[in-house]
Formats: C-alpha cells, sequence, structure tokens
C-alpha cells in the first residue's frame, strides 16, 4: 500500500503546497483508509483521486469517486493557495480559509442567522467522534460512558474513538500512534445499543428505547455523565434510537447528558438540521457521502447553549494528533492545545464537497423530492424483483418528533441494504461475508469477457448484518446521491432516465456477479 502520509517533519511543517499535485493533496491529511493501492491506484473503498466518470457510483453510503466539478473547484483552490502560501504563515492561511469553507456551509444550509452557532471541522466522521467525546469528557472527577448503535452501523473504528483510544497506527497530522491505547488520561467505556439483532433484523423499537432508559439511570445513578450518539442515518439508513426516546432521555437526564445527531451520511434537509439544533443537539456531518466529495472530511454543528459549556474546557493533548487550530471557532480553550498544524488535504476534501452542495442547494426543492421518491420507487422494485436479492429490513424515516418538514427527499430512503442468495438454492441460501465481498469487489472491474450493456460500478461496501443459515452474512447498499440528484434534476426528464437506468444495470451487473460466483459452487 502506498501510504497517504509523509512522517519526517514535525506536523506544522509538514505540508507545503509548491511541490505536491492535487491528487496527492487528497489522500494527505488523513489516516490510512486514504492509502492507495500500488496496483489499482483506488483506496480500500474503490475510490481514486481522480475523476472517473465511466464509472456507475452509486456507493455514496460508503464512498465516492471525486466529481470533475468536484476536482476542478479543488483545483482552483490548490493554486490560490501556491500563491498565497509565501505571503504569510501556513497556520494563518489555513485558518482564513476554514473560516471561509465554515461561513460557506452554515449559509448553504439556511443557518446564517442561528447566533451563536459554531463549527468544528476534523479529518472524518470518526475523528469527530473523537473530538466531541474529548470535549464531552474533559470534566475531571465525573467519568463519561458514551452510548451509539452499533458499530456495523457507524463506522469500525467509532467504538475506539469514543472510548478515547487511537483507532488506527497513524493520526490524520501524521503522527504514528499505537492503536488502543489511550488518547488521553482520562478513561471511558463506549456502550452499544444495537439496532438490529443477531440475524440482521431489526429489534423492537420498544426493547430499544427500553434499554436505553435503563442505561440512562444506571450511568447517571453511578454518578457519571453520558455522551449519547443518535444515527440519522446508519450504513444501512435507520434513525436509531428512535427520535420520541431521544427526547424522553433528554428531558430525565439534561444536566448529565450531551446528545450528538450523527448525521455523517449528511442525507437531512436544511430543516432537519435546524431542528436538531433547536433542540440542542451537537449535528456531526461530512461532505463524503451523501455529498460524494472524496473521503475524508468531517464537521460538527454546534448549537449556542452547547458551544457556551464546551467552548471552555480543556481537552488532551493527545488530540494535537489529529487536530490543528485552524479548525476550531475563535475563542475556544481547546483550540489553545492544539498546534498551528496544517492540513491542506482536509481543506481540499471539503471545497469539492462545497462545490458538490452548492450544486444540490440550487436545486428547486420539489423536483429533488419528486426524483427522490422515483429514484427509491426503482431501486425498490427492481431488488425487490431480482430471486437473487433479498431487501434488509428498514424502518421508516420519522423525524416528526424533533419537527422540521412533515414531508421530503430526507424523509424517502436513499440507501437501499440487501442480502446476496446463492443462484443455486440448495448449495446454502444466503451469500456468506466473504462471497458478498468478492462480488462487490468484481462490480469495478471491467467485465470479463466483455458484456453488452455491462457497467463498472459502484455500490456501498458489504455492512456485517450478523449471521444466517449459521454463516456470516452481509448487505451491499445501492444509494442515491446529492450528485446523482443533480445530474437527474438539471438534465430534465431524459437525465432521470439515465440515472436510474445506470442504477439498474448496477443491480444487474451484482446479479450477473452472484450468478457467476454460485456456478463455482462457492458459498
Amino acid at each position: 500500500m502506498i501510504e497517504a502520509f509523509r512522517y519526517t517533519a514535525e506536523p506544522n511543517e509538514r505540508q507545503d503546497i509548491a511541490p505536491a499535485s492535487l491528487k496527492d493533496l487528497l489522500v494527505d491529511g488523513g489516516d490510512g483508509r486514504l492509502a492507495l493501492d500500488p496496483f489499482t491506484g483506488r483506496n480500500r473503498y474503490g475510490c481514486g483521486p481522480c475523476p472517473d466518470p465511466e464509472l456507475a457510483d452509486f456507493g455514496s453510503s460508503t464512498a465516492s469517486v471525486i466529481s470533475q466539478g468536484g476536482f476542478d473547484a479543488a483545483e482552483a483552490l490548490r493554486a490560490r493557495l501556491y500563491d498565497e502560501q509565501p505571503r504569510g504563515p501556513n497556520g494563518a492561511l489555513y485558518a482564513r480559509e476554514l473560516q471561509r469553507i465554515r461561513d460557506r456551509l452554515v449559509g448553504l444550509c439556511g443557518l446564517t442567522d442561528m447566533a451563536g452557532l459554531q463549527v468544528v471541522f476534523s479529518p472524518s466522521g470518526t475523528d469527530l467522534h473523537m473530538l466531541i467525546a474529548e470535549l464531552v469528557g474533559a470534566t475531571p472527577g465525573s467519568p463519561l460512558v458514551c452510548v451509539d448503535v452499533e458499530p456495523e452501523e457507524t463506522g469500525s473504528g467509532v467504538p475506539a474513538a469514543l472510548a478515547g483510544q487511537h483507532f488506527g497506527a497513524n493520526a490524520a497530522l501524521g503522527a504514528p500512534v499505537m492503536e488502543g491505547a489511550a488518547v488521553g488520561p482520562e478513561a471511558r467505556r463506549f456502550v452499544a445499543i444495537r439496532a438490529r439483532a443477531a440475524d440482521g433484523s431489526l429489534r423492537p423499537a420498544a426493547e430499544i428505547d427500553a434499554e436505553l432508559d435503563a442505561l440512562g439511570h444506571e450511568v447517571i445513578g453511578q454518578g457519571a455523565r453520558l455522551l449519547l450518539a443518535v444515527s440519522d442515518v446508519s450504513k444501512t439508513g435507520l434513525i436509531s434510537p428512535g427520535l420520541e426516546s431521544v427526547l424522553a432521555f433528554k428531558e430525565k437526564f439534561a444536566a448529565q447528558a450531551e446528545i450528538l445527531i450523527d448525521a455523517c451520511q449528511f442525507r437531512l434537509t436544511p430543516e432537519s438540521l435546524e431542528a436538531y439544533l433547536g433542540h440542542g443537539f451537537m449535528v456531526a456531518v461530512t461532505g463524503s457521502k451523501f455529498l460524494t466529495g472524496p473521503s475524508f472530511s468531517g464537521a460538527v454543528f454546534v448549537p449556542p447553549q452547547v458551544a457556551e459549556r464546551l467552548q471552555g474546557r480543556l481537552i488532551s493533548p493527545g488530540l494535537r494528533a489529529y487536530s490543528a487550530r485552524g479548525e476550531w471557532p475563535q475563542g475556544w480553550v481547546g483550540a489553545a492545545a492544539m498546534s498551528d498544524s496544517v492540513n491542506f488535504g482536509l481543506l481540499l476534501r471539503w471545497e469539492a464537497a462545497i462545490a458538490e452542495l452548492a450544486a444540490f442547494r440550487a436545486l428547486p426543492v420539489a423536483k429533488v423530492d419528486a426524483f427522490t421518491a422515483r429514484f427509491a420507487a426503482a431501486a425498490s422494485a427492481a431488488i425487490a424483483a431480482e430471486p437473487l436479492f433479498e431487501p434488509l429490513e428498514v424502518r421508516a424515516l420519522d423525524r416528526s418528533a424533533v419537527g422540521g418538514r412533515a414531508s421530503g427527499w430526507d424523509l424517502t430512503p436513499t440507501i437501499f441494504p440487501f442480502l446476496l442468495r446463492h443462484a443455486e438454492g440448495g448449495r446454502g441460501g444466503y451469500l456468506s461475508l466473504a462471497a458478498t465481498q468478492d462480488v462487490y469487489r468484481g462490480l469495478c472491474a471491467e467485465p470479463f469477457p466483455p458484456q453488452p450493456g455491462a457497467v463498472r460500478a459502484r455500490l456501498g461496501q458489504p455492512v456485517k448484518c450478523g449471521a444466517r443459515d449459521e454463516r456470516p452474512i452481509a448487505a451491499l447498499r445501492l444509494c442515491n446521491s446529492a450528485r446523482l440528484i443533480v445530474e437527474a434534476v438539471s438534465g430534465g426528464q431524459p437525465a432521470e432516465d439515465a440515472v436510474i437506468a445506470r442504477a439498474l444495470a448496477a443491480l444487474q451487473r451484482t446479479a450477473d456477479g452472484v450468478r457467476r460466483l454460485s456456478a463455482t459452487g462457492r458459498v
């Protein structure tokens, strides 16, 4: 693997725009997940640092290949940074450009009038979880318990990040770290409240609600505090725990708990985002899922009343490996512990994501709603009609408890998870996790032998969802995205038809892969 870092320099000396191409910078300033395979030129998610217009990309629940528009926006910024870098310190330039991104992000989300709203940037959603837990837990003598859904639904590194542990061998700003070791002196506990049962089916909502309530009483009764992370939406498109139970939890334990909405998929309307912030919930987002910016880029919206509590807190110097001063709003005490390091890779990835968000927000909302509904109907029907697929159970999206729009595109599914079944039913029913991964990897390759109408495609990578027939299973995910919606709505009916046709072709390519694998006898 080609590592995405240069470890020889001190953090504040690491990056110089001058010798670096955009494609190098786009994979810099993150962890090992950005590393490129020397043979394919792609990272572990099948994405390279350059546009790939021939790829039918429906994998936004995991990652996306950068678009030409996003690449051009990032290249324009790279050129400007090259011109401006000699005029002053890197740290000041970095902070100034991130403030511009911050203002643009807030404006595109319709939040300009929310006085006191704060935004902190981070290299990824996983890094965000670590940062937020450090902030919330920065009260000596009062231990913190962090609660989230299972890692299969949020991210493999999230439990470690919330527990205050290094979740990989290298941190975003280039420092080697010891995976599993503590980031700071305060120990934290992670507890998962699972959204799914052992066979991948949904747990009853009442059971989840009761578990959350019991855990709250247990933790608070022990004199600890609690950070509750609520998925909206998870890897398979779930809101969990349910929002009515979250509001009840907040009412009972407001003085001892903070609530984070994990909206890292960013499949939210401005109205839903504002509604969450209005309830005093932090909201974590990324630019690399629904928005289809390059992997990875994170930000957390901190509502005014929460910012007042958190901005005066000291945090562990261990976060210096992950966070730079310029990524914080002015006036936060925690930023003082950070260095003037720069992460131009993060800045450029956000620039590409903002270009995608701006194009999406410019669309008529009614047309976005209509196409999203049409895509959902076509995808659901195609998955249900294919004998080799089985839709993974999901719940209807419901945010009525917190307000926001009563209808609209973010109440329509944009992630469609499904299991794979063996073409020869007698050979074993569901494909195993390993076999599903083989089908997934084969989608990006050129069909061989060539097949008329076959496409190279990307879906969301397999999500582990328990076991059936005594065999670990996983779901693939067909995903709609901001970029696909922009293409469809901007081009009218022919473009809508073309996007849906590509989605159906990607599903057909998947079914063909299952048949070929089944013919080998592998399950």
